[in-house]
């Protein structure tokens, strides 16, 4: 009895050792292969959402969150293939893009001209409209927290944001950088947690709230139709689906190389390096020793920091994908599916719950609440209402949560410019360049807006850029679906087992003449590299179908967007 007891105890305590060690591999795994998700969420519930999310719930109550659920589903969707194609190839969406069509067989530069440089342009609207919004929102945020403060003024403060970039290293070169997805989080975790301190003290009907979530007739009522195609237009981005492909293109799991010791090549005005973080400094004389003067510092960083790489110094990278080679099957294996499954947690746990509770928020308020309001509510008629109705607390808590996801927002943003410029066009200029421009594109028109029109100006601001989104997603979504089907570019190289592998020396039984020259080994290297096997990543059947069909949604909602503005509908 004493002996099927102890065996009893230790076949428990090796199921629970067992247990140990497989937990702690998923949580190890889980905090290397976290970061992307949240990363590319931020993107979803930026302030042009906020104004979207606000008017649904104050006009219609709780009916829309059924799109808001579905929206996110769509997102989910497009940004886990964005993964896929990074992961896989190991190149962004806008670098593929310049693969697809900068060197066409025939017809170059029509490919170039027509298609290629406009779907370049169409990206960068994009971007800067979505800057443009993410400045507005925050100045906004500004403006509630300081109300003396001129609303111009609030959009130089939230401008300065670039300067927080500028103290981090570059997070879209080689490596991730943990300090920079964590401050993202940071700010994800300060809006989640302020906009549920704030539903919490809300009269929410929960009933009502949960049955929104399931279809209803008022989706299909014209005014209510109209409303979701911005919730949808406002919800897939189009630049976080470039940021997503680059993000998983990076190693999650080695550790990071020893920097390069320094040598004649690394001290050259320009660099070959395709890090554009790299030092830049004109060589010192060779007898001159100890530390450079103040001024030499001074000048070295000028240089470093405000340069133009000439696109005759960056490295030679191929022109079509018939001389791209994919990432190795093992490093596909070990980040595709954490990826995945990262990007379907933090998009569906993070960025759905966040517009949900935006517009649960609206629809208590305004639809369920004795306002006495008709028309669709913006932030600061919320702000307002939330500080007579709720209390100031709670307002001041809605602003933070605004600005919060303001700033992460318009620091994706700036992040998905420097994508997109290198990935179409090669454009290589320092990170400080790179990201002054993206920021001053957007600051100039916000300026303008905010000095002349005032808040009725900013909210047509806000929802003009929300509408250039939509218009601009499906030009990208379309090459990203056209990639991610295609079993030539998905497909990576499998090494053949030693097993399978046909053997290059004789048999005992054969009769051999000579030994094996080094000719016939090399004469052999190419028959083996033609049966090398490769495994294929691209969508299947059912899934193209699934991503088509959520493309002709979005092709479909925005021609009726545009033809009811047309006929004054959306105003």
């Amino acid at each position: 009895m004493t002996t099927q007891t102890q065996t009893k105890s230790d076949g428990t305590l090796g199921w629970l050792s067992r247990a140990r060690s497989v937990t702690w591999a998923i949580a190890l795994h889980a905090m290397k292969s976290a970061g992307v998700g949240i990363v590319c969420a931020v993107a979803y519930f930026d302030p042009g959402n906020w104004g979207v999310d606000l008017q649904a719930g104050s006009e219609f109550g709780y009916k829309l969150l059924f799109v808001v659920l579905l929206a996110g589903i769509f997102a989910i969707f497009m940004q886990t293939q964005a993964s896929r194609l990074g992961c896989v190839t190991g190149l962004d969406l806008a670098s593929h893009c310049r693969l697809l069509l900068h060197d066409r067989p025939k017809h170059k530069l029509l490919w170039r001209w027509l298609v290629l440089y406009p779907l370049y342009a169409l990206a960068e609207i994009a971007i800067i409209s979505t800057d443009l919004a993410e400045l507005l929102g925050s100045a906004i945020a500004l403006c509630m927290l300081f109300p003396t403060l001129p609303l111009w003024a609030g959009v130089l403060l939230t401008a300065s944001d670039v300067l927080l970039l500028l103290a981090l290293r570059d997070p879209m070169r080689g490596q991730p950088v943990r300090l920079f997805e964590l401050l993202i989080a940071v700010l994800v975790f300060i809006v989640l947690i302020c906009m549920a301190i704030i539903i919490s003290k809300a009269r929410v009907h929960w009933g009502d709230a949960f049955d929104g979530f399931l279809p209803s007739k008022t989706v299909f009522r014209s005014d209510a139709l109209y409303t979701s195609i911005g919730i949808i237009g406002a919800t897939v981005m189009p630049h976080s689906l470039f940021l997503g492909s680059a993000l998983a293109t990076q190693d999650r799991f080695s550790p990071a190389p020893p920097p390069p010791k320094p040598t004649a090549l690394t001290t050259m005005d320009s660099t070959l390096s395709t890090d554009s973080e790299v030092t830049i400094s004109s060589t010192p004389p060779a007898n001159k020793r100890g530390p450079r003067s103040l001024l030499e510092y001074t000048i070295a960083s000028v240089r470093r920091h405000f340069r133009v790489l000439p696109s005759t110094l960056l490295p030679d990278l191929p022109m079509s994908h018939a001389e791209h080679e994919n990432k190795p099957l093992e490093f596909v294996r070990a980040h595709l599916y954490y990826g995945i499954v990262d990007m379907v947690v933090s998009l569906l746990g993070l960025a759905v719950v966040i517009n949900s509770l935006i517009l649960i928020l609206s629809a208590a308020v305004f639809f369920n609440g004795d306002t006495g309001s008709t028309g669709p509510a913006s932030l600061f008629d919320a702000y307002d209402l939330l500080k007579t109705t709720v209390g100031k607390p709670a307002a001041i808590l809605f602003a933070l949560a605004l600005l919060a996801s303001g700033q992460s927002s318009s620091i994706i943003a700036t992040l998905a410019g420097q994508i997109v410029s290198e990935g179409f066009i090669r454009w290589r200029l320092s990170p400080v360049m790179r990201r002054l421009f993206t920021r001053c594109l957007g600051l100039v028109p916000a300026l303008v807006v905010a000095a002349a029109l005032g808040r009725a100006g900013i909210d047509t601001l806000l929802v003009a850029s929300q509408v250039i989104l939509s218009i601009v997603l499906p030009f990208i979504v379309f090459p990203l679906l056209w990639l991610t089907s295609s079993k030539s570019i998905m497909s990576v190289k499998k090494p053949l087992e030693r097993s399978t592998a046909p053997s290059l020396s004789p048999s005992p039984g054969d009769a051999v003449d000579s030994p094996a020259s080094p000719a016939d080994s090399s004469a052999a290297a190419p028959a083996l590299e033609g049966q090398l096997e490769t495994v294929d990543f691209s969508l299947g059947k059912i899934t193209i179908g699934v991503g088509y069909g959520i493309w002709l949604i979005i092709v479909m909602a925005n021609v009726y967007a545009i033809v009811g503005l047309g006929l004054g509908e959306g105003a």
